[in-house]
């Protein structure tokens, strides 16, 4: 499995490029989120990679971040989404912005996207909502819990802030939630609460 290439642009377009690795040449297909901020040919780059098998074909799925590669992987977990419509969703909305929206039950959002219907859209947040507010955890991981600082409701923002919430809608969620508890709560609990008062 080719989880990461760092080389150097030989070719680009908005749905691939060709990336030369120690003078072999691999062919990435790429959203047009990553297309936009791939540096000029002859530049060096890094890329996190997806390898889709297929028993006519392998094919290299390219992401500048980390966030895209997660979102892209989440979404072609679901059936009916393959990559090539993953790769679509994420060239008609950030990483952070579909996060936001499957977290946020945003269906609306999520129709806006060329070639995803209501069925698709309701499919990805009823499969990968609660995968959504798992990942933001594993990034921010802490066993600490609240005694009155502010290090821990700063870590739960910054997780919120990552899903794409608005700092000050985020920030809103974690008060109430630290504010009600009646207990010292864990950063994992303040994040799952936080979602659920998000979501509603």
């Amino acid at each position: 499995m080719i989880a990461r290439l760092s080389g150097i642009i030989v070719e680009k377009s908005v749905m691939n490029c060709l990336v030369d690795v120690n003078g072999a040449g691999y062919l990435v297909i790429i959203p047009l989120s990553t297309f936009y901020e791939l540096p000029e040919i002859g530049s060096q780059v890094i890329l996190k990679t997806y390898m889709h098998v297929r028993e006519d074909a392998i094919s290299l799925y390219g992401f500048l971040t980390e966030e895209e590669r997660d979102a892209f992987q989440m979404m072609i977990s679901i059936s009916g989404i393959g990559p090539k419509l993953a790769i679509n969703i994420l060239s008609g909305i950030t990483a952070r912005e579909w996060f936001r929206a499957v977290a946020g039950e945003d269906i609306k959002r999520l129709t806006i996207i060329p070639g995803v219907g209501r069925k698709t859209a309701e499919r990805m947040i009823l499969e990968l909502k609660e995968k959504v507010a798992r990942l933001s955890i594993e990034r921010f991981p802490s066993s600490k819990t609240v005694s009155g600082t502010a290090q821990i409701k700063e870590d739960a923002l910054s997780a919120l802030v990552n899903l794409g919430y608005k700092g000050s809608t985020a920030k809103d969620a974690v008060e109430k939630i630290v504010k009600e508890g009646n207990k010292s709560l864990s950063i994992d609990q303040i994040l799952k609460e936080a979602l659920r008062v998000l979501s509603v």
